[in-house]
């Protein structure tokens, strides 16, 4: 049923072979700051690797998994417990069902799978992942030091023995402003001529100690205020065969602006002291100093600066022993999570809280609480409690009175454990560990109260000390009936008292959250996280009217419902994968963008490239076999390419889809360039599949459908042994319709089953009727089905009952359908056989053709296609190409036709070379029934 394309001279194609890489040993890997130790001096990057993946995911994703491909295992990772080996780097069908499925790939190899069922998978992790599993997989004793260093999340320095730089990581380029051109190949007095100190110590890590560097004022960087210090650390380092320094550097420039602040308030009227070992006062704020009230009192106290807290003689007896109890627990690790009572030596009681300070590491601070502003009588704070709503009550100066119970466990505290009443708005979120920012993710600093305007709205995104992210809507105005006119003085008669304040707190983190994935979902795709069609329009319409160049390339794999359905689902999905990490590759190489249109269509966006240039570069990235399992597959790709318009960027994706749609009708791996005349090609295409689909409703294939055979001779006696069955349409007013145009037409839709039904029903009528008319009882009618039309839904069933024995028909099916050696594809093959059919290989030598089918299937014979034969007898090279494929085939009992010879100088090498028989037009082009039956009698 193929077109009579036998006489066609084409290129030919060869099966492109993929070489994997070797893998290299690494002599041990750096260390990673702040991680878990790893195994000292491993001889092994294998058996390290494991360990340093596992620190990796416990530091930037905890709750994903890893697979991963680690020299010849396939390792299942998690933050917590030993790795697991799995069988082979595929992603279980719950990971494709839901979660978050990340595919790490570097040049276009799958190195490993990142899934989370929480959280979307953080960009960074994947980046660090690829780099650590890149590198282990790459050549070269120090590769991995190169390569990790640069990635390491402390600012981090590898030095030579001569203190020269080697690499550095990019957070320290950050953090002292410059460029890698700055520092490599320098050495550190060259980069900090004024830092002799520095380069003291590390000439002493150098020689073997690790040193500790002290805390040091640099200069800040343009764009950014206030000041910065810096802390750092050296050590010995040996990574791949080389000795040195890793010199690693903090930024603590918030710890000394804290320790500044605390100084500050020290000076306020707060009771607050900072506490030594053994109660020792390092500093008191004036509101303790004032509890000392006599003068006498203070004179000893500055004495005697260090004198501890519980001797001072402010206190009760009993006061001072509960303090000293209190400093104890809290050095010990116990401090008390509400206020005690310490009586006063002149009476009374003050409410005092002991624990670890904050912002001076090693030291306790003992708080002095205000005592609540609000009683029980208070009606604010009734309603407060019996509300439910997450709020905070503020006097007029901004301190907080009441936290309301929904709002503590909002924020992560419970309010019964912990005094917070007294403290300013601003100290709140400090004293609780939480960190604010903008929406968009900036930092943010509370501003003074004074400084609103009520009512104030907001959001902001808070960081909860475990590391929860919540998203809040906040509203500040002032308490309905409070601050009413008091009259009460003499003076000022009328005036009004500043209101009270509530802070109101809503979480909408649920709600952020659904509408980011929403947002995200409507312009990405699933499966392989690529934009979908809406999100690349919405690229391409991002694109400036003063863009002069670029283009868009869409593609689909050739045959994949066919590999889809031999390979299973997850194995397909897996291709896509692959397929979208390469295209992603390439278009973040060349500053563009890759969608997933729909199943295995992909379109590719690249702003750099013209049409031409841009198609070849998407061809060599997916030129490499795709994996599954541990299986390669070979894969080809139809490929349109249109270039980028300025005036009407958006429709640069419709003509690379019409010429997509071109490439596709010239066969399998073709890329087609988009021009104009390809719109009308494709209207008419359009109107033919129409009229094709009329023809078979309307039940007209007798009256448009014919066949035509064409013979095949023996070479040996000049017998006739059959006849290729070939469809053609003779349409009443487009005339003759060429194969090559309807079939492929017929192909991608569902007519293709009903047009071979009823080509196999008119074969085998005509094969009983040639047999009548020749006299030739063992005459064979073959025709060609494809095995991708005999996976489709009920084909099958429809056609096996119309091929039984003795009509039999032979099976035509094309070399590179046999690429699949699934058990699906020998089981149809096998149904076949039982029928009586005889299985012949078409198109053998031409494109992917696989030399294992020719022994796993069960073939009767192979049909050399026309570019084995066209150069013949003059070309030696195909000479000998047609003698080893026909030696090869008769070794393995199988018969060899040679297909389009047109000339008797061939059909008299073909006999020489031991060619069984051969068809083409030097015998007779293809004939009708009638006229087959006289040319056999002719003979």
């Amino acid at each position: 049923m193929h077109e009579d394309r036998k006489r066609r001279r084409g290129k030919l194609r060869t099966a492109v072979h993929f070489k994997a890489p070797r893998r290299a040993r690494f002599s041990r890997f750096p260390l990673f700051p702040r991680l878990n130790p790893m195994p000292a001096a491993p001889t092994d990057a294998h058996a390290a690797l494991p360990i340093a993946l596992r620190d990796l995911i416990r530091l930037h994703a905890p709750q994903a998994t890893l697979l991963a491909a680690i020299g010849q295992r396939i390792l299942n990772i998690q933050a917590e417990g030993a790795p697991t080996e799995e069988a082979q780097l595929v992603p279980p069908d719950d990971w494709l069902e839901h979660g978050d499925l990340a595919w790490i790939t570097r040049d276009g190899a799958l190195l490993g799978l990142l899934w989370s069922d929480g959280a979307p998978v953080p960009d960074g992790a994947v980046q660090v992942l690829t780099l650590l599993l890149s590198a282990a997989s790459a050549e070269g004793a120090s590769r991995e030091a190169d390569m990790l260093i640069t990635q390491l999340p402390a600012a981090t320095a590898w030095l030579s023995a001569e203190l020269e730089f080697r690499q550095v990581s990019r957070t320290f380029l950050e953090l002292f402003g410059l460029t890698g051109a700055d520092v490599l190949g320098r050495t550190v007095h060259e980069v900090f001529p004024d830092h002799a100190a520095l380069a003291q110590q590390l000439d002493s890590a150098a020689a073997g100690r690790a040193v500790q560097l002290g805390d040091e004022r640099v200069p800040s960087l343009p764009g950014h205020s206030g000041e910065r210090w810096l802390r750092g650390s050296a050590r010995p380092y040996f990574g791949g065969a080389a000795a040195g320094v890793l010199w690693t550097v903090q930024d603590v420039s918030t710890e000394h602006t804290q320790t500044t602040q605390f100084a500050a308030l020290l000076g306020t009227d707060l009771p607050l002291a900072l506490l030594g070992p053994g109660g020792a006062v390092q500093g008191a704020s004036r509101g303790m100093r004032q509890l000392l009230g006599e003068p006498e009192d203070l004179a000893e106290a500055q004495a005697h600066p260090q004198r501890p807290l519980h001797e001072w003689p402010c206190w009760a007896p009993a006061g001072a022993r509960l303090l000293q109890d209190l400093i104890q627990s809290a050095e010990a690790g116990r401090p008390s999570p509400v206020p005690s009572e310490i009586a006063l030596a002149r009476g009374g009681q003050l409410p005092l809280l002991v624990r670890r300070s904050d912002t001076v590491p090693g030291l306790l601070l003992a708080e002095g609480v205000r005592p609540a502003a609000v009683s029980e009588d208070n009606g604010a704070a009734r309603l407060l409690h019996l509300s439910g709503a997450a709020t905070i009550l503020l006097d007029p100066q901004g301190r907080v009175q009441l936290i309301s119970e929904p709002a503590a466990r909002l924020l992560g505290f419970d309010p019964h454990n912990i005094a917070l009443t007294g403290l300013p708005l601003p100290r709140l979120h400090q004293q609780l560990g939480i960190k604010l920012h903008t929406p968009q993710g900036n930092p943010l600093t509370v501003p003074p109260l004074s400084a609103l305007t009520l009512p104030h709205n907001g959001e902001v995104l808070a960081v909860l000390p475990g590391g929860v992210t919540r998203h809040l809507e906040i509203s500040l105005s002032a308490l309905p009936g409070s601050g009413q006119s008091t009259g009460s003085s003499a003076a000022s008669p009328g005036r009004s008292a500043a209101p009270e304040l509530l802070l109101s707190l809503r979480d909408v983190t649920t709600l952020r959250r659904a509408q980011a994935k929403l947002r995200h979902d409507a312009s990405h795709d699933g499966l392989t996280g690529l934009l979908n069609r809406s999100g690349l329009r919405a690229a391409l319409g991002q694109a400036t009217a003063a863009q002069t160049g670029g283009m868009v390339a869409c593609l689909d794999i050739d045959g994949f419902g066919g590999l889809n359905a031999a390979l299973s689902r997850t194995a397909g999905d897996l291709l896509l994968i692959q397929v979208a990490a390469r295209l992603n590759d390439l278009a973040e190489l060349e500053g563009g963008q890759a969608a997933r249109l729909a199943d295995d269509t992909f379109a590719v966006y690249l702003p750099q490239l013209g049409a031409a240039v841009g198609g070849q570069k998407l061809q060599a990235a997916l030129r490499e076999p795709l994996r599954t399992g541990k299986r390669l597959v070979p894969v080809t790709f139809s490929l349109g390419a249109a270039p980028l318009l300025a005036a009407a960027p958006e429709q640069a994706l419709a003509d690379a889809e019409v010429a997509l749609q071109h490439a596709r009708r010239q066969g399998r791996g073709q890329l087609t360039v988009f021009e104009p005349d390809m719109r009308a090609e494709e209207a008419q295409t359009f109107e033919l599949e129409d009229q094709l689909r009329a023809v078979l409703d309307r039940g007209l294939q007798h009256e448009q459908f014919s066949l035509l055979y064409q013979p095949a001779v023996s070479l040996k006696d000049g017998r006739v042994l059959g006849a290729e069955a070939l469809l053609r349409w003779t349409h009443p007013e487009l005339g003759n319709v060429s194969p090559a145009r309807f079939l492929p037409l017929a192909q991608r839709s569902d007519l293709i089953t009903s047009i071979g039904e009823w080509v196999v029903r008119e074969a085998v009528q005509g094969r009983t009727q040639l047999r009548d008319a020749t006299g030739q009882r063992n005459w064979r009618t073959s025709v060609n089905l494809s095995l991708e039309e005999l996976r489709r839904e009920g084909a099958i069933e429809r056609l096996l009952p119309l091929i039984t024995r003795p009509s039999a028909l032979d099976i035509e099916v094309s070399a590179s359908s046999l690429l699949d050696h699934s058990e699906e594809t020998l089981g149809l093959l096998d149904a076949l056989r039982a029928r009586g059919a005889r299985l012949i290989v078409d198109d053998f030598g031409d494109g992917a053709s696989s030399l294992t089918a020719l022994t796993q299937f069960p073939l009767y014979g192979v049909k050399l296609h026309p570019t084995l034969t066209t150069r013949l007898p003059g070309d030696q090279k195909s000479l000998k190409l047609v003698q080893g494929t026909v030696s090869l085939a008769h070794s393995l009992g199988l018969t060899v036709t040679a297909v389009g010879v047109e000339t008797y100088a061939q059909l008299d090498m073909l006999r020489d070379l031991g060619c069984d028989a051969a068809q083409g037009y030097a015998l007779t082009p293809p004939l009708s029934a009638g006229d087959l039956v006289t040319w056999v009698q002719g003979r």
